[in-house]
């Protein structure tokens, strides 16, 4: 899992847009080096759950586990799903590796899963989370009302993904436009009487390009609570 760049259906030998969902695409990826992403949790899920009291968290989309990992470390119990194997292995070994307390590793329960056809109990969780997912327009509605559905009422729905205008960054993703989305967006989404919307911004923070130049990317966040 890397904070900064390349989640999921990102990289740069772009093969065709549907193998970018799938379990062999993935578990390709993730065997290709020890490590895909940076290790560390999702800068938006610090700044968003870090005051947040423990529950039942939602992790979708979790890759090598480490925004599951900084949760339990937490205090919460939590669901890490994701399409490779190959991912949730190498998670459920580093959850052992890191913590000192055997007891982290025995909050996480790692499920794969293909998220076209994720379908997680209602109103089970005190916190869903998805970060980085960059899934197809026609989808994305379906893919959120469903996160939505899994947030018991005071849970809270947290969406992070790269912002439509983060395409113009000189980070080197493939132009898939489809594949981006604003905040606003998922907002939209949300029936106001239903949930109340603390944040829904495209959101900045600096990185650094594939040359090594420091630049400045854009989060679209929604972080949302049900009444």
């Amino acid at each position: 899992m890397n904070q900064d760049v390349h989640r999921h259906g990102e990289h740069h030998d772009l093969p065709d847009v549907a193998e970018l969902f799938t379990a062999g695409f993935w578990d390709e990826r993730y065997g290709s080096k020890p490590a895909v992403w940076s290790g560390r949790p999702n800068q938006r899920l610090v700044e968003r759950a870090a005051d947040l009291a423990p529950g039942t968290a939602l992790d979708v989309g979790c890759g090598e586990g480490a925004d599951a990992i900084w949760l339990a470390a937490r205090g919460w119990r939590v669901t890490g799903v994701d399409v490779s194997r190959v991912a949730l292995s190498r998670a459920a070994a580093l959850a052992q590796q890191v913590t000192a307390d055997p007891e982290v590793a025995g909050r996480i329960t790692w499920r794969q899963a293909d998220v076209f056809e994720l379908e997680p109990e209602p109103a089970a969780y005190d916190l869903v989370s998805s970060q980085f997912m960059q899934l197809p327009s026609d989808f994305r509605p379906v893919f959120h009302a469903r996160l939505a559905a899994a947030v018991r009422p005071g849970g809270s729905l947290l969406v992070v993904g790269h912002d439509l205008s983060d395409l113009d960054t000189s980070m080197g993703r493939p132009h898939l436009p489809d594949l981006m989305f604003t905040a606003a967006e998922v907002a939209a989404d949300l029936d106001p009487d239903a949930w109340e919307v603390l944040v829904a911004a495209a959101l900045d923070r600096p990185a650094v390009d594939p040359d090594g130049n420091p630049v400045t990317i854009r989060d679209a966040v929604v972080h949302a609570v049900r009444r």
